[in-house]
């Protein structure tokens, strides 16, 4: 198979995503266009996925290529090609689908609780997850529901945490993505934003290691894992 993945800023982990499509033997076919505005050309792959980054999903007049990102993943998406956004990716695809994107007016940081929706029970994603999870938040932007699109799931700042838009075009505002180890490196990396949104967090991180990201990581992968299946 062979995956598009577009980054959207200088630091991007590919975390427990990347660990599922190696497990895979997936190739990677990478794209920053933060740097270059070059993106993925249509029906040029099996799967695409998006990241998140620092921008907001309305923020053209520094990012002008976010309006045609936002574009091919609904696209894709319609043509039946799995899609997976993640944060600002899926704050981006539900633009593109037609959602209003909400700046500034839902933030969240750090492992917090997501809740499943009761028809996410059936879903090929979260069907297996318990109906409430930790797991890895980092945003302040939200989104309606996208038009024809089903929310899975909820919590209690931001109403849509994740949505399916046709088979595998999924939305996650969460960081699943977001090991332990990767939310160690973002405390190592962004330590003066991180005390600035969340103070006292970056001195506290081994115990919310211990107490939530345990079981952040195995759901984390549980979910990239499922993802990866529907390629």
């Amino acid at each position: 198979m062979r995956v598009a993945i577009v980054e959207n800023t200088k630091v991007t982990h590919h975390g427990q995503v990347g660990v599922a499509l190696h497990e895979k033997a997936a190739l990677i076919d990478l794209y920053k266009p933060w740097l270059d505005g070059v993106l993925p050309k249509p029906n040029s792959f099996d799967a695409l996925v998006v990241f998140g980054g620092e921008q907001s999903a309305m923020d053209d007049a520094l990012h002008p290529y976010l309006p045609d990102l936002a574009a091919l993943m609904a696209d894709t998406a319609v043509g039946g090609v799995p899609v997976l956004g993640i944060c600002l990716g899926a704050q981006l695809f539900a633009r593109g689908l037609g959602a209003q994107n909400i700046l500034g007016r839902a933030p969240e940081f750090g492992w917090c609780e997501v809740a499943k929706h009761p028809q996410a029970s059936q879903d090929a994603v979260l069907g297996t997850l318990p109906g409430a999870f930790d797991i890895f938040q980092w945003h302040s932007d939200t989104f309606t529901p996208p038009p024809g699109a089903e929310v899975l799931a909820r919590s209690s700042v931001a109403a849509v945490q994740c949505y399916r838009y046709g088979r595998a075009g999924y939305g996650m505002q969460f960081h699943f993505e977001a090991s332990r180890a990767v939310a160690a490196d973002w405390r190592a990396k962004f330590r003066s934003i991180i005390d600035a949104v969340a103070p006292g967090w970056a001195d506290e991180f081994e115990s919310h290691a211990k107490n939530q990201g345990v079981a952040a990581d195995a759901h984390g992968l549980q979910i990239a894992r499922a993802w990866t299946a529907l390629i």
